[in-house]
């Protein structure tokens, strides 16, 4: 800057010492400032750039990650690294995550049929210590230049993988039990499960009232109104349209590349999203843990 401005060094030493907001320095200050080599470079320059790699990578196939996220991929690949310190190079580097607009959520509720309302068992209380012992769903609606796509899936509570999911292109009774019926062909001792929904009129037919009844399964439902009653499953759906949907609607010309797509999240997220809460695992991984402990 100084060469580019065609200042002297003691011009700038001047212009800085006159500055109130600025630390008074001297010309062996302003040398040893100029020359001294960056300490992240020296300590960190491998990390750095495979912070730059992991941020490329991942921001080209859905949107910039968090540096919680990269944290947890460094760790998988043996640095020794705190969170702090990639959160502090990501923002020395110019990197940053995606930040989400609030977005308004599809509802299916129509209002509450007589008799068929199930009181809430969870009370927020989402995690489970093993697979099968909560379960969770709701539906959500993509709307790709005016034509919508609904998905259904199931959350275990016990490490947030997708146990079942149907796609549609209506949301319809149909399609929560076909999701059912995945479910069940891989999941079959299912007496005591705790069921969670919303108040969606779905949930609250007795055709599928009935499917979890005869396998001995309880149905819990949110109270009225109450979205963070239901908030695993909404914390899910903002996650998978920020990193795969929202802002990037121009990369599908149809329902059908967008039906794929979301395919493909789910089985990454199934297999490769580490969190936090799951011990920097992924979903799977903390899964299959807990059914061997």
């Amino acid at each position: 800057m100084r060469h580019e401005l065609g200042l002297a060094v003691k011009k700038i030493i001047e212009i800085i010492n006159t500055n109130e907001d600025l630390p008074h320095i001297s010309r062996s200050n302003y040398y040893d400032a100029y020359t001294r080599d960056d300490k992240d470079q020296v300590n960190h320059g491998d990390v750095i750039a495979r912070i730059q790699e992991i941020y490329d990578e991942i921001k080209n196939r859905y949107v910039a990650p968090g540096y919680r996220r990269i944290t947890h991929i460094l760790h998988r690949e043996g640095y020794q690294i705190n969170r702090k310190t990639v959160n502090r190079l990501m923002r020395k580097m110019d990197l940053y995550g995606y930040v989400m607009k609030r977005r308004h959520p599809y509802s299916s509720y129509q209002g509450d049929i007589k008799g068929r309302i199930k009181p809430d068992l969870i009370k927020r209380k989402f995690f489970a210590l093993r697979p099968n012992m909560k379960w969770y769903t709701d539906i959500t609606e993509f709307n790709l230049k005016g034509k919508k796509l609904y998905l259904s899936p199931i959350i275990d509570g016990c490490g947030r993988d997708t146990v079942a999911y149907n796609i549609s292109r209506h949301p319809n009774l149909k399609q929560v039990m076909s999701m059912l019926n995945d479910a069940f062909k891989t999941n079959q001792a299912l007496n005591g499960l705790i069921f969670h929904t919303d108040r969606g009129w779905q949930y609250q037919h007795k055709a599928y009232q009935h499917e979890l009844a005869i396998r001995g399964i309880e149905q819990s439902m949110s109270r009225k109104g109450c979205s963070p009653d239901d908030g695993l499953m909404e914390g899910f759906f903002g996650i998978l349209k920020r990193e795969m949907f929202y802002g990037q609607e121009n990369k599908y010309d149809s329902l059908d590349e967008l039906e794929q797509a979301i395919r493909k999240y789910i089985n990454d997220y199934n297999t490769e999203r580490t969190k936090d809460k799951l011990k920097e695992l992924t979903p799977i991984e903390y899964r299959n843990k807990s059914l061997t402990a």
